[in-house]
């Protein structure tokens, strides 16, 4: 009878028998190893029950270390009037209202990110102007500029936030308020010329500065700033964020994540750009970023608002009449919606947006203007989703 042959070479029946007794003496060996490691747990266990063990060996138990909580953001006590923006001192000095220069050989200007508020409006030639209001920034010494004449409608939009206007001339309607009204104002021209200086690295008139700094101090030796004495203007601004009330605000359909305006000349087109992650607006001229030369940093806001006014063309030169009074329709851009709504004078001389005959808030953070004309159609000059 034929043997099976094993792998090892020995016959299949001895090879299984050795087998047997290999598994044999393994199974023996491993059970002992078991039960050895079942007496050592055991003896362990009786030192270290429930009983207490007076064993030195015996380590006491600790409890697991708690995860340290996040603590709170410290809530500060002050907010910027113009702003929102928390603060720990109380922001009272007088605002600062500054004709900028917008021309392309001004650009980029110095300072309009150190600004509260800007206001962007038509001049002659269908240039625009900025007017930038400087409030509660610590900047007092940086660069602002380059510094242009004023017109009756931006004496009306300083005069709002009850802010002392810096200058450089004037129109003939300008300086007769400004002089007959005895406005507080900063002329380089006529009565403050010590608080400026020349760039000579532009060509004038582009090359016109001051500071924060020095038009204080101006305003101070004139008797204009009054820090705590003269009440500062204020918005009102959503509170914690406010995601829920813009959302119940915005018209359904109508994102803002890109905003184009235009104003009079057809080569010029101010866009802004929402930044998601940051919640502000960017900036941009004719498709370049608007930058400041202090700091090389985008212009950017929390708030963009476009208002529609009446434009009057007075004379051969170009000048206009802005009628900053009436009110009229706007649109307002915050958190990547679209809130339309109007603008009124309040009482307060400040311009306030409404909807349904109650105030808009803005949220925290700068808010750039724009006033563009009604004609043809307020709805021509902006162009959003």
């Amino acid at each position: 009878m034929d043997r099976t042959v094993s792998h090892d070479g020995l016959p299949e029946q001895l090879s299984q028998g050795r087998d047997r007794n290999r598994y044999g003496r393994i199974r023996k060996i491993t059970l002992g190893a078991v039960l050895s490691a079942a007496m050592l747990l055991a003896a362990c266990s009786q030192g270290n029950g429930n009983a207490p063990s007076s064993s030195p060996e015996a380590s006491p138990v600790t409890a697991p270390a708690e995860a340290p909580t996040a603590e709170a953001a410290p809530q500060l006590a002050y907010k910027a009037p113009l702003t929102g923006i928390g603060s720990n001192v109380e922001e009272v000095a007088r605002p600062i209202a500054v004709m900028i220069n917008n021309l392309k050989p001004a650009r980029p200007q110095s300072g309009l990110t150190n600004a509260d508020v800007v206001w962007e409006v038509l001049a002659e030639g269908g240039i625009t102007r900025l007017i930038a209001i400087f409030q509660s920034t610590d900047k007092l010494t940086d660069s602002i500029g380059p510094i242009r004449s004023i017109r009756p409608y931006l004496i009306d939009i300083g005069e709002s936030y009850g802010a002392v206007l810096a200058h450089a001339g004037g129109s003939n309607d300008a300086y007769a308020i400004l002089q007959k009204q005895k406005k507080p104002y900063l002329d380089e021209i006529s009565n403050a010329g010590s608080y400026f200086w020349r760039s000579k690295e532009r060509k004038a008139p582009h090359n016109l500065y001051s500071s924060l700094e020095k038009l204080r101090a101006g305003a101070d030796k004139r008797g204009y700033m009054q820090d705590g004495t003269v009440p500062v203007a204020s918005y009102s601004f959503l509170k914690d964020g406010g995601f829920e009330a813009v959302a119940a605000m915005a018209d359904a359909g109508t994102g803002a994540s890109h905003i184009d305006i235009s104003f009079s000349l057809k080569n010029y087109k101010v866009s802004y750009d929402y930044d998601e992650a940051s919640g502000l607006y960017k900036r941009s001229i004719d498709d370049e970023p608007h930058v400041d030369l202090n700091n090389g940093e985008q212009l950017k806001a929390a708030n963009i608002v476009v208002l529609g006014a009446k434009h009057r063309t007075l004379d051969d030169a170009g000048r206009l009449a802005v009628d900053m009074e009436s009110g009229g329709k706007a649109l307002l851009f915050m958190q990547g919606k679209t809130i339309v709504c109007d603008w009124v004078r309040g009482s307060d001389k400040m311009i306030r947006l409404s909807r349904n005959g109650v105030e808009v808030p803005f949220t925290p953070g700068v808010t750039f203007f724009h006033v563009v004309p009604n004609s043809p159609t307020f709805e021509e000059h902006v162009i959003y989703g």
